[in-house]
């Protein structure tokens, strides 16, 4: 059984990302500027707040993944990067920038949802794991 992660697309046909990432900025302006929001079934109009805005990041995500990529899906495979080791290494930078980012808006930025700071952590955790195992892929894991 064969399971597609990913549809490759050629320019043409690439998906559309420009509704993806519109629709994910007005959700996280909302989240950080608007705070329009509702208290839903859990009876919190912050978590709700904390809803939207992550999934505001997640369209985000998937616009910039559809934008460079040009195919639906979500796992940055090292076969779609065009310089795994070079990419790598900006994967890592950025992912402790994420991480400083998370302190700042943990520690310094009250206008953000208390968890944001946590979230962000969680992001350049992964982008930091992810462009690790590139380079040791590419390094001493590397099958001959």
């Amino acid at each position: 059984m064969i399971i597609m992660l990913g549809t490759p697309m050629n320019e043409a046909s690439a998906p559309d990302w420009k509704i993806l990432g519109a629709l994910g900025t007005i959700l996280l302006f909302d989240t950080i500027f608007f705070k329009i929001s509702f208290s839903g079934p859990w009876d919190s109009e912050s978590f709700t707040l904390g809803i939207i805005g992550l999934s505001g990041l997640s369209l985000i995500y998937i616009s910039w993944y559809r934008l460079n990529f040009k195919m639906k899906g979500l796992i940055p495979w090292m076969d779609n990067w065009k310089n795994p080791k070079k990419t790598a290494k900006y994967v890592i930078l950025i992912g402790i920038i994420t991480i400083f980012a998370a302190w700042l808006t943990g520690n310094k930025i009250e206008q953000l949802p208390d968890p944001s700071g946590l979230i962000l952590a969680l992001i350049g955790c992964l982008m930091i794991l992810n462009g690790t195992y590139v380079l040791l892929s590419l390094g001493i894991l590397k099958e001959n």
